[in-house]
């Protein structure tokens, strides 16, 4: 066989077993790949895939894309929805196709997601040397441009012998299917060594599987975790991504209501819990509720499940102000167990860590005054997002109307998708979810253009596991310039995928952190240049029209019209949309609105530096602030 042939020989042979609560799932782990072709891979790879493609068209499904970076978003958006159970391999060509997946690789490693990249690489017997877009260096012989990748992999390695394939291609999947270990796994293949010959054992292309280890609390960590949570007088929980990867979110309630303790969550947790639980705070820190922020703010205990402690999870370490503040960490990673300085971990799956807690915290409640509190704090957020849901801007609608009219009009089973910009923050805040994986944000790269690759990724994850959702990104005209591409990729497969494209005039996040700032919403507009001045902040409004953009790529289109009726409009819109059949391909709805308008204050703070010394009164006050807020920030040793 040829290294390419063997490479997708072995991983169409690749399987994902894991158990949860005593039931046993087995799936493919790399179901499929994507692929662009140059002569890096055309005559590797490429030729493996076009003659399986006729000998065995199940063994490893071909997808087209027309982007390197989207393609590795699509791969892990469709990690997140199968629980990193299952994920793509993407092929490239070398040199800009291959260096085009580094921010997709950065972005899987820094949510923790399996993505397989395979790069093609320059000539490793260097026959033909310097070959078409190999990066040389006087200085060294051995760095090619796939060594950028090392930093953003969890895994890297380059096959400059066929020998090596055997054992690349086992340590990628080992840590592909780790849960602590896993995020981007970049194996790179010279073009010359995917074509040469080589024998391959029977034993490495027999199917194998590849179990997810949940490790079981220590019965010493639990003690101490109990020991401190009774001690506690106002604990709160907060819950991240882990709790999903674990899929303990029906421990974690148990866990909430036998004990009152309130459960508030990060961006990769909402879900956890049905938005209207009595003991649902909401979002926390930075894009937080309220009711979080105001009851993790004198938390004397803090249980984090599942979290690494983001800065906006943390609200750049202002969040807890109690003085006497622990932490309390469970987590299937030592390295975020023991962050904020805490000394009272379990390194443990968080389904089977919350399983014995259950278990050993029989008799424990809050208190009257903080059961009390939760009521309260939570009626108040409520009727916050209720305000914001019913605005009535016109002509044209603000964020929050917007969100809720989508919102509103959704299903509950349905997917909402996003990844950058003011909606993250907004979403964070104020989306109301009753499934748990009703909502994807990608917030821990929070990469502009991930919405519509990524929001295809767990579309393809919901056709295949059969689970009827319609998935509805949101998109603002920044994110989708910067990447819309895959929306070709929709149509040619006729996956039906839901698109809200926001139209702003400009990149209305950065628009609003600016002016807090001081520094005035400069270069955040999308407008003429005005060449006097140097400008693009003051000139006319550029002639952009992105619904008839779409409509050129072949999707079809659904305008909402500024207007009294807009609201009306834009829900009839997304009822269309979902009424509209599986394969009839991909549906945007263009809708304006008022960037100017701003969500819900979460009476918190996130650290962004103010320059202490400028000529701009803007700045000068925004200062005043920044140094007010940095006297509130603690470092837990």
């Amino acid at each position: 066989m040829s290294v390419a042939q063997a490479t997708v020989k072995f991983l169409g042979n690749q399987y994902t077993v894991d158990e949860v609560a005593g039931v046993e799932y087995r799936e493919r782990t790399i179901p499929g790949m994507f692929g662009i072709f140059g002569h890096g891979n055309v005559a590797g790879v490429g030729q493996a895939l076009r003659q399986y493609q006729e000998l065995e068209p199940e063994l490893m499904p071909y997808y087209q894309g027309r982007n390197e970076q989207a393609q590795v978003h699509q791969a892990v958006g469709y990690a997140r929805h199968t629980r990193r159970r299952a994920t793509y391999a993407v092929t490239t060509s070398i040199g800009p196709g291959s260096s085009n997946m580094v921010t997709g690789a950065a972005l899987a490693t820094t949510n923790r997601l399996p993505a397989l990249l395979l790069p093609s690489d320059q000539f490793a017997t260097r026959a033909a040397d310097p070959v078409l877009q190999q990066l040389e260096r006087p200085d060294a012989g051995d760095i090619t441009v796939n060594d950028i990748f090392r930093p953003v992999s969890r895994y890297f390695d380059r096959v400059w012998r066929p020998e090596m394939l055997f054992a690349s291609l086992l340590g990628g999947m080992r840590v592909l299917t780790d849960p602590v270990e896993t995020g981007a796994v970049t194996i790179a293949l010279p073009q010359d060594v995917q074509a040469e010959i080589i024998e391959v054992p029977d034993e490495f292309l027999a199917p194998r599987e590849w179990r997810i280890r949940r490790p079981e609390a220590e019965d010493a960590e639990i003690r101490a975790a109990v020991a401190a949570i009774r001690d506690a007088k106002k604990p709160v929980i907060i819950a991240g991504g882990g709790v999903h990867y674990a899929f303990a979110t029906d421990e974690l309630q148990k866990f909430a209501e036998a004990t009152g303790i309130p459960v508030a969550y990060t961006q990769a947790a909402v879900g956890v819990m049905n938005w209207d639980h009595p003991l649902c705070l909401g979002a926390v820190g930075s894009t937080g509720s309220t009711a979080s922020n105001a009851l993790v703010r004198e938390a004397d205990l803090i249980i984090g499940i599942g979290t690494r402690y983001e800065d906006f999870t943390t609200a750049s370490r202002t969040a807890f102000q109690n003085p006497d503040v622990k932490f309390v960490n469970i987590n299937v990673a030592s390295f975020d167990a023991y962050k904020q300085g805490t000394s009272l971990t379990v390194v443990a799956d968080a389904r089977k860590a919350l399983v014995k807690l259950n278990d050993a915290m029989s008799g424990f409640k809050v208190s009257e005054a903080q059961a009390a509190q939760i009521v309260d704090e939570k009626k108040r957020w409520d009727g916050i997002v209720d305000s914001a849901f019913a605005e009535r801007y016109r002509p044209l609608m603000s964020q929050n109307e917007i969100i809720g009219a989508v919102n509103e009009a959704m299903d509950d089973r349905d997917v909402v998708i996003c990844a950058a910009g003011s909606l993250p923050g907004d979403l964070h805040k104020l989306w109301r979810v009753k499934d748990t994986h009703g909502y994807h944000v990608e917030y821990a790269y929070s990469c502009m253009g991930y919405e519509i690759p990524g929001g295809l990724g767990v579309k393809r994850a919901s056709l295949d596991t059969k689970d009827g959702r319609d998935v509805v990104v949101m998109v603002g005209d920044g994110s989708y310039l910067m990447m819309h591409t895959e929306l070709v990729t929709a149509v040619a497969e006729g996956i039906k995928l839901i698109t809200v494209l926001i139209q702003n005039h400009g990149y209305a996040s950065i628009g609003a952190l600016s002016e807090s700032l001081g520094s005035q919403r400069f270069g955040t507009k999308y407008r003429m240049h005005d060449a006097k001045k140097h400008s693009f902040d003051h000139g006319d409004t550029l002639p952009i029209d992105l619904a008839t953009n779409a409509e050129s790529l072949g999707v079809r289109v659904i305008r909402v019209e500024p207007g009294e009726n807009v609201r009306e409009d834009l829900t009839a819109a997304i009822a269309e949309a979902k009424a509209a059949p599986e394969g009839s391909g991909p549906i945007v709805i263009h809708v304006e609105s008022d960037p100017l308008i701003d969500a819900p204050s979460s009476e918190s703070w996130w650290d962004v530096p103010v320059t202490g010394a400028s000529e701009l009164e803007s700045t000068q006050k925004a200062y005043e602030t920044y140094a007010d807020w940095k006297t509130k920030q603690r470092t837990f040793l």
